[in-house]
C-alpha cells in the first residue's frame, strides 16, 4: 500500500491511495475459505461447494467491503501519523467505473486543511466587562417580596389598588373557564385598573382581550389558552370576582429570618439586607459573565482573520448531514455556519496556546458540587460522600451529560485566560441599568 499527497494551496489538498493485490488477497481467501465450510447451497454438502462456485457467487462483495476497510483504516492512520489538521471528512473523488479484476486499486480523497493563524486578545478597543451591584431600591423591594410571600391574606370588602383579587375569565363562545387570582398592577391601561378599583365579590366586569396584558403569556395562563389561540385575539370575556383579599406583610422578625435562612444565621434587617444582596450579586455574576463570554467571542470572530477552504466545505456538507443537500442548500448552510466554525477554530487555538485542559477529577468534583447544590434546594444538605459518589457515577455514565460538564468546564477556564489576556474596562452598574443598557428598554 501506498499513500501519497499533493497540497493544492495551503487549504486544500489530495491523498491518494495505492491499494495492492498482496494487501488484500490473503484477507479475502479466508473469508471466502469460511464461507465455503458453511455456505448452504443445494446440490451440495456443507463444506462441499466448490471454490470457484464461492467466488462467483462472494467473491466480489468479500473483496469491495475488504479493500472499503483497508482504505478508512488506512487513510485514518495516514492523517494520524502525519498530523493533519482536516476540517469535516476527507471527501473521496468519484470512480465511475471501477474494475474490480484488476490486481490493485488507485483511490484519491479531497482534503479541506484547518489554517494557521495567530489570536490575539489583547486588541486596542477595550471590552466591557460588568460588574453588577444589587442597590438599594432592588433589595427594599425583594424585602417586599419577601413580607408579601410570608405574610397572611386579609379579607377586604372592596378593591383596592394592592388587592389579591380571585375569580373566574368567562366566554362561552371560546369555551373559557377559568379561575385566577391576580393584582391589578399586571394589566396593561390604567382604563383596565379603574374597572376594578372599587368593585366588590360577585361583581362581573367586562374586558376586551386585545391589550389587556403587556405579555401573550399572561393571557394565555390567565384564558387558559394556548399561544396560537391568544395571539392575535380581541373577544370580550367577563371576569367574575370571588374573593377579594389584601396581603398582610409579614414582621421582620427572627422567626422569618431563620424561616428564609436557618436559625440564627441572620439577626437583624441590616445582616438580611446584606444576605440579599449577596446572593442577588451572585446570581448577577453568571448573567454578565455570560455577557462579556458574548462580547469576547464577537471581537474574536471579528479581529482574528484567516479564510476557510470554503468550497470544499461546501462540497463536504453537502452529504455529511442526515438529509442531502443540493449545492444551493450547501453553500447557504455553510454562510449560517461559517461564523460558528471560525470561533470553533478560533476557540481551539486558544484551548492549545493557554494549555487549557479538563481531567476526569474536574468532571466529578463539578459534577460533585452541582449535585450537593441540587441537594440543598430540597433540604438534604448533608449527603453522604457514598451517596454523593453513587449519583456522580450514575450521571456521568450518561456521555451526553459528561460531555455538556467538559463543555462547561472549558468554557469557565477560557472565560478565566479572557478576563486575564484581554483588553477589559470593568463598568459597575445596577441590575436595571445593565438590562436597559444590554438589552434596551424591554
Amino acid at each position: 500500500m501506498n499513500i501519497t499527497r499533493e497540497n493544492v494551496d495551503a487549504l486544500n489538498a489530495v491523498v491518494k491511495v495505492d491499494i495492492a493485490k498482496e494487501d488484500y488477497s490473503e484477507k479475502v481467501e479466508k473469508i471466502l475459505t469460511d464461507y465455503r465450510k458453511t455456505a448452504n447451497i443445494p446440490g451440495f454438502r456443507k463444506g462441499h461447494v466448490p471454490m470457484g462456485m464461492v467466488k462467483k457467487q462472494y467473491g466480489k462483495a468479500v473483496l469491495v467491503d475488504e479493500v472499503n476497510k483497508l482504505l478508512q483504516d488506512a487513510l485514518n492512520k495516514y492523517l494520524t501519523e502525519e498530523k493533519l489538521d482536516v476540517l469535516g471528512q476527507p471527501l473521496p473523488r468519484p470512480q465511475d467505473d471501477i474494475n474490480w479484476d484488476a490486481d490493485g486499486f488507485s483511490f484519491e480523497f479531497e482534503l479541506g486543511l484547518a489554517p494557521e493563524f495567530e489570536v490575539k486578545l489583547k486588541g486596542k478597543k477595550a471590552i466591557i466587562q460588568y460588574n453588577i451591584i444589587a442597590d438599594d431600591k432592588m433589595i427594599d423591594e425583594q424585602i417586599e417580596r419577601i413580607q408579601k410571600q410570608y405574610g397572611k391574606l386579609v379579607s377586604q370588602d372592596v378593591v383596592v389598588k394592592d388587592s389579591e383579587i380571585t375569580g373566574a375569565y368567562k366566554n362561552e363562545e371560546k369555551e373559557i373557564d377559568n379561575t385566577v387570582t391576580l393584582t391589578i398592577d399586571k394589566f396593561k391601561g390604567k382604563a383596565t385598573e379603574k374597572k376594578f378599583i372599587g368593585a366588590k365579590v360577585g361583581d362581573t366586569i367586562a374586558l376586551k382581550t386585545k391589550g389587556l396584558y403587556d405579555d401573550e403569556h399572561e393571557l394565555m395562563h390567565a384564558l387558559k389558552l394556548g399561544h396560537d389561540e391568544v395571539h392575535g385575539l380581541d373577544i370580550e370575556v367577563n371576569f367574575t370576582i370571588t374573593e377579594i383579599n389584601e396581603r398582610e406583610l409579614a414582621d421582620l422578625d427572627q422567626e422569618l429570618f431563620d424561616k428564609l435562612f436557618g436559625k440564627d444565621t441572620v439577626k437583624t434587617v441590616t445582616e438580611l439586607k446584606v444576605k440579599i444582596k449577596e446572593d442577588a450579586e451572585k446570581q448577577f455574576v453568571q448573567q454578565a459573565d455570560q455577557k462579556f463570554l458574548n462580547d469576547v467571542t464577537e471581537y474574536l470572530v471579528e479581529n482574528t482573520k484567516f479564510d476557510l477552504p470554503a468550497e470544499f466545505l461546501t462540497k463536504w456538507m453537502q452529504t455529511a448531514g442526515e438529509k442531502e443537500m443540493d449545492e444551493v442548500q450547501a453553500r447557504e448552510e455553510y454562510e449560517k455556519s461559517e461564523k460558528s466554525l471560525r470561533y470553533q477554530l478560533i476557540e481551539g487555538k486558544l484551548i492549545t496556546d493557554h494549555d487549557v485542559e479538563v481531567t476526569i477529577d474536574d468532571i466529578k468534583n463539578h459534577a460533585r458540587e452541582m449535585i450537593k447544590g441540587q441537594m440543598a434546594q430540597f433540604g438534604q444538605m448533608n449527603p453522604s460522600d457514598k451517596e454523593l459518589d453513587d449519583i456522580v457515577a450514575r450521571v456521568l455514565s450518561n456521555q451526553d451529560e459528561a460531555r455538556r460538564i467538559s463543555e462547561q468546564l472549558i468554557s469557565q477556564k477560557l472565560l478565566a485566560v479572557y478576563k486575564e489576556k484581554a483588553n477589559i474596562k470593568v463598568k459597575e452598574l445596577s441590575y436595571e441599568k445593565f438590562v436597559k443598557e444590554v438589552y434596551g428598554d424591554k
